[in-house]
């Protein structure tokens, strides 16, 4: 069973994955390819027709942003 906790975790993430969909299509996409099709950073290439450097770049600034996302009204 999922605590309550992590249920709200994941509407959470959710929310802050449509809003980094509205600020930046691509950013948010490679999140979804990378964590939750599991796609490497070469694929995820390929699927949206970048470089791979795009994508390590595209990566590293979406996580950066959904946990400052995440953070927000946790007191952290």
């Amino acid at each position: 069973m999922v605590s309550p906790e992590r249920d709200a975790q994941v509407v959470k993430l959710d929310e802050a994955l449509d809003e980094l969909a509205k600020l930046d299509p691509r950013k948010a996409q490679v999140v979804e390819l990378r964590f939750f099709a599991g796609l490497n950073f070469e694929e995820t290439a390929a699927v949206l027709k970048v470089s791979p450097r795009t994508v390590v770049r595209d990566w590293s600034l979406a996580k950066t942003w959904l946990a400052r996302e995440m953070s927000r009204g946790t007191g952290h």
